[in-house]
């Protein structure tokens, strides 16, 4: 099974466009960066034909503990989130 990750893509990116192994690092790590501080500020990524990365904010909330049936508070929490689009899911169908 392949490793695909960081390093894989910009090398991959470094055989596309003929570029220095730094230079693609850098884009490659300043791509994702970018999506992060997105994320940060609350604000959607969308990618045409791969999917959506925002952040999901869900409130507190009551839960009960299902070995004891005892009623618990949930914390709210705020997560990072990512749907796939139409044409990604198609794909890897």
């Amino acid at each position: 099974m392949m490793k695909y990750d960081k390093k894989w893509l910009a090398e991959w990116v470094m055989g596309q466009t003929n570029g220095t192994k730094k230079a693609s690092q850098e884009l490659v790590d300043g791509l994702f960066d970018n999506i992060a501080k997105a994320m940060v500020k609350g604000e959607q990524v969308k990618i045409a034909g791969f999917g959506v990365f925002k952040v999901l904010r869900r409130a507190a909330r009551e839960g009960r503990n299902p070995r004891t049936g005892e009623t618990i508070q949930i914390k709210a929490k705020v997560a990072p989130k990512f749907r796939a689009a139409k044409q990604l899911k198609e794909m890897v169908m």
